[in-house]
């Protein structure tokens, strides 16, 4: 491995970004902390799924049910050319956005306005290897740190994009990778896996580990044991030489406290040929595999699916301390040892095509539950027990047998497309799609079969469905079904999933009962990892387009690609930001403001715990107002303050304030009213909403 460190140089960035993000021009750029990774800022999206868990959720809830309809967009960007599947970055109001071709731009969050372009020089001949999708970044203290396709893991400066560091960690002339996924950064370290081909020769299945800092390799984890290694048996006649394609091109997991990275991996070659249906699994074939973040030691591996016909279980595992109570009737097998209701560390999600839930122990491997999501045939049962799946008979290729018709097929049931976690509802929510497909027979030790017109499945006329399903329970709680293929999905504190579909409709849904909200059309497919951050208390949505993955399953729509990224946020409440005392003072004690002329009425919380004089508790306004705070404290204010309702007429409104503006619950006005919102002990104005 080769590492080369950059000297960098600072920019000034032009705009001055808000009081509650502060700049992120010369010293005032707030470095990203491995704290910060662990609990990031309710307004940052700081890695793939904004958490080491893997949930794709923010507790942000300014957009939320009641006002989601409202939404606009307020700005877009055009992207390069190609397969677009990136997932923006969002820091203190400054935007990190993967392009294809191994670009990075840096974006004022709140404007859309380019602020650097990084493009790495790539070589000449690397299209004869593989692609240039880059689905993921990453930050770290001052660094932005992606994967590049030449076989590099390298790091720019937030700053300015310029190169600080590079490593080779693969050598593509020698073993060609197709590398689509970035890192996962915790504890200093930078952990990536690498797809592989039959073509990219010994030690291309890798996962490695890397200081964040510098770049240096700490350790390399193969995906293929050796000859005599670890589980070498279970590859039977293959030689090492033969072994390939055990790749884990999706982004990892990671838990903190047990130090582990959960990593998925794909199927293998050569494939597992079967006799008549006994199975061969090698080590790793559709794998979750447990290792030390701190030293890259196997802690324990867990077989999904014995699998000759790409239905790769590389995708994102949710990590989630819940009770686990499996429903007897909704969840199709169930370890017997499982005390009920008792809380466990788990891993769960769908993390392969088949789409089939697993519900893991995540410190042990120790099987919990698994159930089916969508139509499937490919696996008949599980042992409850070891959790060991057998294969359903009617899809194990005999010898003469030319093909198969499993459902579903390599692009799902389930694909990379990532689901989303509330804790808010202890819910999954699972982007699907009902497909099935003719395998062709490869024959004996050939690898993954030709998986070919991939059709609907026969229950349904609508390939594309979002499941909602309990994490305890295994109950699905409502399906959302359409004509087109459904994308990556996110969940936010508002009660709202975020997600698109292959037709290029972008909406938002419920997240208790499915229903949509509000729904646009954006022209071109839904292709990339939508977000969702705040800059100076107003939130904002992202996602971007590209072409479709998927025609044959939706042929009836119509083609279109315009690779860009587009940013949604409601209509700016009107504020005034006053930085002197209003024309009265400030009311300390709570009797003075009920005794006061205008009956001043006033909150005081701590953080997000609030309480409100019981007079006016129950009043609609109100309780307005309050769902308006518990969104404020999670969008830059911390710390005591003073909040102030005041009638815009009265003589006690802060100077500066023009004109009212009506507070509204279910279209009615009800009061016209500012909100005030104050430091508790100098009583000085921070920001006054109208």
């Amino acid at each position: 491995m080769r590492v080369a460190l950059f000297t960098g140089t600072l920019l000034t960035l032009a705009a001055l970004l808000p009081p509650s993000v502060q700049s992120q021009s010369g010293d005032d750029f707030v470095p990203v902390s491995d704290e910060m990774l662990r609990n990031p800022p309710p307004e940052d999206w700081l890695m793939w799924r904004r958490t080491l868990n893997g949930w794709g959720y923010s507790p942000l809830d300014q957009i939320n049910r009641d006002n989601a309809g409202e939404l606009r967009e307020v700005w877009s960007s055009p992207l390069a050319e190609g397969g677009e599947q990136g997932t923006p970055l969002v820091h203190r109001g400054v935007m990190y956005m993967p392009d294809r071709t191994n670009a990075i731009q840096a974006i004022d969050a709140a404007t859309g306005e380019q602020i650097w372009k990084y493009r790495r020089n790539l070589p000449d001949d690397l299209g004869a290897y593989m692609s240039e999708t880059n689905r993921n970044i990453a930050m770290y203290r001052e660094l932005i740190i992606g994967t590049s396709v030449d076989g590099y893991m390298f790091a720019v400066h937030a700053k300015t994009g310029d190169i600080e560091w590079e490593a080779e960690i693969l050598d593509y002339t020698v073993t060609p990778v197709n590398q689509t996924s970035g890192p996962i950064i915790a504890s200093g370290k930078a952990y990536t896996g690498w797809s592989c081909y039959p073509s990219g020769g010994l030690g291309d299945c890798v996962i490695t580990a890397h200081d964040a800092t510098t770049g240096e390799e700490l350790w390399r984890f193969p995906g293929i044991p050796g000859t005599g290694e670890f589980a070498d048996e279970t590859w039977t006649d293959a030689r090492f030489e033969e072994r390939s394609r055990v790749g884990s091109w999706v982004v990892s997991s990671y838990d903190p406290e047990l130090d582990l990275v959960y990593i998925g991996t794909s199927a293998t070659s050569p494939g597992p040929m079967p006799s008549g249906v006994e199975l061969t699994l090698p080590y790793q074939n559709n794998y979750t595999v447990a290792v030390h973040g701190d030293t890259g030691e196997r802690a324990w591996h867990y077989p999904h699916l014995n699998d000759y016909r790409y239905l790769d279980h590389s995708y994102e595992r949710l990590l989630v301390d819940t009770a686990v109570a499996p429903a007897p009737d909704k969840v199709q097998w169930i370890n017997p040892g499982i005390e009920r209701g008792k809380v466990h560390r788990v891993m769960t999600g769908i993390p392969g095509a088949a789409g089939l839930i697993y519900t893991l122990d995540r410190a042990t491997g120790q099987f919990l539950w698994a159930r089916p999501t969508v139509t499937q045939n490919v696996i008949s049962s599980i042992d409850v027990v070891t959790g060991q799946a057998t294969a359903s008979e009617e899809q194990v290729f005999a010898a003469a047998d030319p093909e198969a018709a499993p459902c579903s097929t390599g692009i799902g049931g389930k694909g990379w497309e990532a689901g989303a976690y509330s804790p808010q509802t202890n819910t999954m929510y699972m982007p699907l799609r009902n497909t099935c497909a003719e395998v062709m027979n490869p024959g004996p030790n050939r690898g993954a079969g030709g998986v070919r017109f991939p059709g609907r499945a026969p229950v349904t006329d609508e390939p594309g469905v979002v499941q909602a399903i309990s994490v305890e329970t295994g109950e699905t709680l409502w399906q959302y079904e359409e004509s087109a293929v459904t994308m990556s999905l996110i969940a936010t504190g508002g009660g709202l999933v975020f997600g698109g579909d292959e037709d290029g409709r972008f909406h938002a849904l419920d997240q208790e009962t499915g229903d949509v909200l509000w729904d646009v059309a954006l022209g071109s497919p839904v292709s990339g990892f939508p977000i969702t951050y705040a800059v100076d208390g107003r939130q904002y949505v992202a996602v971007s387009t590209s072409a479709r993955r998927s025609p044959d399953l939706t042929s009836e729509l119509g083609e279109s690609r315009s690779n860009k990224l587009v940013v949604f946020a409601l209509d700016p409440v009107p504020s005034h930001a006053l930085d002197r005392e209003s024309v009265y003072g400030c009311l300390r004690d709570w009797q003075d403001a009920l005794l006061s002329e205008d009956h001043a009425r006033y909150l005081s919380f701590l953080h997000s715990e609030m309480r409100a004089i019981p007079e006016y508790a129950s009043e609609p306004a109100m309780k307005f107002w309050a769902q308006q705070l518990r969104g404020l404290t999670r969008q830059g204010f911390s710390g005591r303050f003073r909040i102030e309702m005041v009638n815009v007429d009265s003589p006690r409104a802060p100077a500066g304030a023009a004109r009212a503006y009506p507070v509204l619950d279910g279209g009615r006005v009800l009061d016209e009213s500012l909100l005030v919102v104050r430091e508790a002990e100098t009583c000085k104005i921070l920001r006054v909403f109208g």
